[in-house]
């Protein structure tokens, strides 16, 4: 199991992880999270109808590369006004509803792991039950976004670009924790694929 989920009965799944795994996927976690951005508080006294259908979201793309990239525009980059203005308008419905459900995932991630680091210390199996893979799945997703889009990775046939990094590239940790989160993202994949 060292590395790669396995299926485990009532459709979750297990990994094994060592100490310095748990810390540098809590970490990374952490980070996304930061990214993200904290949630937004409802006021006082809000109609709770009103709070359901938000129509204040944002209306621009995130500056950030990154940010961008985990909240796309609706109809792409296009020149084309028209599309500019649909892609804004969808991005002010949804946008929060996406943020917040990529919180929760984070934070999924970041509590199941101080589970486990708080009661393992050297290492521990971490078992997801279903709904839990499926917020490490967005997760480890979001992740991989992030670090790709970091590491300017525009296509998966470039990966193998990564591969060939030398030891002494400042990019080579998180060329590792990317490639890492790949092989971790695509074996939970495969164990909840019936």
């Amino acid at each position: 199991m060292a590395g790669q989920f396995e299926a485990v009965p009532g459709g979750g799944a297990a990994v094994a992880l060592d100490e310095v795994e748990i810390s540098i996927l809590r970490s990374l976690a952490v980070q996304l999270l930061e990214l993200i951005g904290p949630a937004d508080e409802p006021a006082k006294g809000e109609d709770p109808l009103a709070a359901l259908f938000p129509s204040d979201g944002p209306t621009e793309p995130p500056a950030d590369p990154a940010l961008a990239r985990l909240f796309p525009n609706a109809y792409g980059d296009s020149d084309d006004e028209e599309l500019r203005d649909y892609s804004s308008e969808f991005r002010r419905f949804t946008e929060n509803d996406l943020r917040s459900r990529k919180r929760e995932d984070g934070v999924a991630v970041v509590r199941s792991l101080d589970r486990l680091s708080a009661a393992d210390k050297g290492g521990a199996v971490l078992e997801l039950t279903p709904d839990d893979a499926r917020h490490w799945l967005g997760a480890l997703n979001d992740l991989r976004l992030t670090i790709g889009t970091r590491l300017d990775v525009a296509d998966e046939d470039e990966s193998g670009e990564l591969y060939r990094l030398p030891d002494s590239d400042p990019r080579k940790p998180m060329v590792m924790a990317y490639l890492w989160l790949g092989a971790l993202q695509e074996s939970l994949v495969e164990t909840l694929t019936p």
